[in-house]
């Protein structure tokens, strides 16, 4: 399962193991991108065969969520946890448990997750040897967190719960196979090749497995029916693209948007004739699905093009996540141009998004630096205009190449893009050329929001669209994106700042 699950980071793998009289072990796996999986120390020991084990892809470097907490004097009473997303107010929460004198471990949501586990079932369950209610302890975690959040947590006795918060912007998907196991990952690629029964859990369940035994009970955590919100960088870009949903799969979405893309990117090479054939490319890893649906098109609409790819990667690691610093060399050593001579050529690259244009702006000039007459970038999605705390890594706005270059704008200019999604065509066409400048390309290509809604395969209700709403899928978030907005906008008179109808 875990190499089908390796877009979503490849900083590593840790993996925690159960077997009865032996308890939990914990140890990395090593070779993820090759299509197969070496996991350390456990295999090396031939005696250990695993009853349940939970694994974490890491999209950062270190030692990750998966491994022991010790928050009380007994090791017995550890769990190992696997957690996909991020918790919004988790200041609040650390905070509450210092003031009522707990030491905490750690700083990661995971670690906090699992002081706040420990600290819930000494005070209720293990001072009076009682069992662990796991409906119960999940319930009032789902009523504290506020932020994105699916997990998988193991104890001591085997036991395991997977964990979908009310917000349902994380994916967990759940497989009970033919032949008797139980499977969870965060996207359903993980379970193709094998036969079995397989579902989505709820907003707002957990999944009780019981380590003797092995039956599988479903929790609701509350009285209420939770809808899904999937983020949209899932479909966009996170997820595998042989993850389906409503039985289409992000390959597919990710092909149509790219038709649709491509009837707006012909009208504009019709109006810049060459004697060559204009190159389709994408970003590699991602873009791909995107840059076949709109070569396709660019045919349909009688534009000569080629289909291929001039752009390479030295590495796997994605470059969205991290800070400027870390980002910058690692953007500099991935991305490579196939050839060492594009003379004259009209490239357009396709990506799924743009998000603080540096990527993309290193590209267009190794592009230009290998010969190339004129770079087009067509975008999967609409310009992305608010942070995303929910364990993408995109924390602020002044970060984000909108932006950027939203400071630059005349005063009216800026107040008319603050209509964000709704903002008029000309208005958008004004964003396009000048984040083209700032990336040094000839155009940039946008797709517009209207037609994003209608290529998401559950609608636009099924899914998070704040980063081109600004309107966050949780309390705390908009609260952290609404003080952020107020700063970046103060410059502006306060009857200006935020339009009445740039917000629904």
């Amino acid at each position: 399962m875990l190499p089908k699950l390796a877009l979503r980071g490849q900083a590593g793998v840790s993996v925690a193991a159960f077997m009865h009289k032996e308890g939990i072990r914990y140890a990395k796996t090593v070779d993820l991108s090759c299509g197969s999986v070496r996991i350390e120390d456990v295999e090396q020991n031939l005696k250990f065969r695993p009853h349940v084990a939970i694994a974490q892809i890491h999209s950062r470097g270190g030692t990750g969520d998966v491994r022991p907490i010790c928050s009380t004097e007994s090791a017995s009473r550890n769990f190992a946890i696997s957690l996909d997303g991020a918790v919004i107010n988790s200041s609040e929460l650390r905070g509450e448990l210092l003031a009522q004198g707990y030491r905490l471990g750690g700083s990661t949501d995971g670690e906090l997750l699992l002081n706040w586990l420990e600290v819930s079932c000494e005070r209720d369950y293990w001072r009076n040897n009682l069992p662990v209610s796991y409906e119960k302890l999940f319930r009032d975690i789902d009523d504290r967190i506020d932020g994105a959040i699916s997990a998988l947590l193991l104890d001591r006795e085997g036991n395991l719960v997977a964990y979908r918060n009310r917000f349902g912007l994380r994916p967990l998907a759940f497989m009970q196979t033919h032949d008797g196991f139980l499977l969870f990952a965060s996207e359903n690629c993980a379970f193709v090749g094998l036969e079995g029964k397989e579902q989505q859990l709820l907003p707002g369940h957990i999944k009780y497995v019981d380590g003797k035994v092995g039956d599988c009970v479903d929790h609701p955590l509350g009285t209420g029916a939770y809808k899904a919100k999937l983020c949209a960088y899932e479909t966009l870009y996170l997820g595998n693209p042989n993850t389906s949903l409503e039985g289409q799969s992000h390959r597919e979405t990710r092909y149509n948007i790219g038709v649709a893309l491509g009837g707006l990117v012909a009208r504009r090479l019709q109006g810049k004739p060459g004697s060559t054939p204009t190159i389709v490319s994408s970003m590699p890893h991602t873009g791909g699905p995107y840059a076949d649906g709109l070569f396709a098109s660019l045919a349909e609409h009688g534009v000569l093009a080629r289909r291929r790819e001039v752009v390479a990667t030295q590495c796997l690691q994605r470059t969205l996540i991290g800070t400027p610093s870390e980002r910058k060399p690692r953007i500099a050593q991935k991305y490579l141009v196939q050839q060492t001579s594009l003379e004259e050529s009209t490239i357009v690259i396709v990506d799924e998004a743009l998000i603080r244009g540096d990527t993309s702006q290193a590209v267009t000039n190794m592009l230009l630096a290998a010969g190339a007459k004129a770079v087009h970038w067509a975008i999967g999605s609409p310009p992305i205009v608010a942070p995303n705390y929910y364990g993408m890594g995109i924390d602020t706005l002044e970060e984000l190449a909108f932006w950027r270059i939203w400071k630059r704008l005349p005063p009216e200019q800026r107040k008319q893009s603050l209509r964000f999604h709704k903002m008029e065509p000309q208005v958008l066409k004004i964003i396009e050329c000048n984040i083209a400048a700032f990336i040094n390309a000839a155009t940039i290509t946008y797709l517009p929001f209207q037609l994003l809604e209608a290529m998401l395969p559950c609608g636009h209700d099924g899914f998070d669209l704040s980063p081109f709403t600004f309107e966050m899928p949780t309390p705390a978030g908009q609260k952290r994106a609404d003080r952020n907005l107020h700063e970046l906008t103060a410059d502006l008179s306060s009857s200006e700042s935020i339009p009445a109808w740039g917000r629904s």
